[in-house]
């Protein structure tokens, strides 16, 4: 068979699980097996172990491990070892098989990213507990300063965030290198759960700001996510005005709403934020039902902050 329909053929034979075909092909072709051993496919560069651990093809792995004797630290184009591979993609039964032959747990890819980290990219708790229980290191950080709590924080599993905080109690005091600390990364990307965790058992400052001078209160506002904008005032109470007359500065939409259908002015009524309530009227934001058809108005209960209602006329929404 000729080498570029090999390059095809065996990583295809992988990815489908064919383990008697894959021997067959490896063992009709002299001098294959030692040439497989060390080969590198493709564009990536990986190898064979690449492509069975990144399927989850633990047989096929263990065959090339055990039988062709291929190491399991060698590593593609990226650096990325098949650790790095089952780990990312979730594969427990890999993951376990590769430490249990040696794989270092703790190895760097490409721009410093350990197998934990990519784990930590998918809500698989019992592999991101195997690969700490076998010494990965919670701490590590990559190129950009995040440690695996901030990829955590993004995903947004409350499991593995309380976990994470159970067996390195101060892992949550980090930040990247442009500050930015893993309660902007769950207020930026909507993780409502995992904000709530990190309120309760974590010591962060609501209005701590990144090296742009951005709050996770302003991240949440920023991309909608007004349920978690709404948790940030009740915890930082006297509202965050600096914040907002910054964010309509910068040209945030006004309009922003949630999944129910709140504006910022439904949170800051909410929390009865008289100052909030004010720079949004001012800046002419409506008064809209939500999807239950309540307006921000009918959450007052403080008898000045409803006077701005009347003070600065802003037509409501039919």
């Amino acid at each position: 068979m000729a080498e570029g329909e090999l390059q095809k053929l065996l990583p295809r034979l992988i990815q489908e699980g064919q383990l008697a075909l894959l021997k067959e092909e490896i063992e009709n072709v002299g001098n294959l097996s030692e040439d497989v051993q060390r080969k590198h496919f493709g564009r990536s560069g990986d190898t064979l172990l690449h492509y069975a651990a990144r399927h989850g093809q633990l047989s096929i792995l263990s065959y090339l491990v055990e039988t062709l004797e291929m190491d399991t630290e060698l590593f593609n184009n990226d650096y990325k070892q098949p650790l790095h591979e089952a780990g990312s993609m979730g594969h427990r039964d890999c993951v376990l098989y590769l430490l249990n032959r040696g794989a270092t747990v703790n190895c760097l890819k490409k721009a410093d990213w350990t197998p934990l980290m990519m784990a930590c990219t998918r809500r698989n708790l019992e592999v991101i507990q195997d690969l700490i229980q076998h010494g990965g290191n919670p701490l590590l950080k990559n190129k950009d300063g995040w440690n695996c709590f901030h990829i955590a924080s993004r995903e947004g599993d409350p499991q593995v965030i309380q976990y994470l905080l159970d067996v390195s109690p101060g892992i949550w005091d980090t930040e990247s290198k442009i500050k930015r600390t893993p309660l902007h990364t769950a207020a930026m990307h909507g993780c409502l759960g995992v904000v709530k965790v990190l309120l309760e058992r974590c010591h962060y400052r609501p209005d701590s700001t990144d090296k742009c001078g951005v709050t996770p209160f302003m991240d949440a506002v920023q991309h909608g996510h007004l349920d978690i904008a709404q948790l940030l005032l009740e915890k930082h109470k006297e509202g965050h005005t600096g914040t907002i007359k910054t964010l309509l500065s910068l040209g945030a939409d006004l309009n922003a709403k949630d999944g129910k259908n709140r504006t910022a002015l439904h949170m800051a009524c909410a929390g009865q934020h008289a100052a909030c309530v004010q720079i949004l009227l001012q800046a002419g934001l409506r008064d809209s039902p939500d999807s239950t058809g309540t307006h921000a108005q009918q959450l007052v209960k403080k008898s000045n902050l409803l006077q701005l209602f009347w003070e600065i006329p802003v037509p409501s929404c039919p």
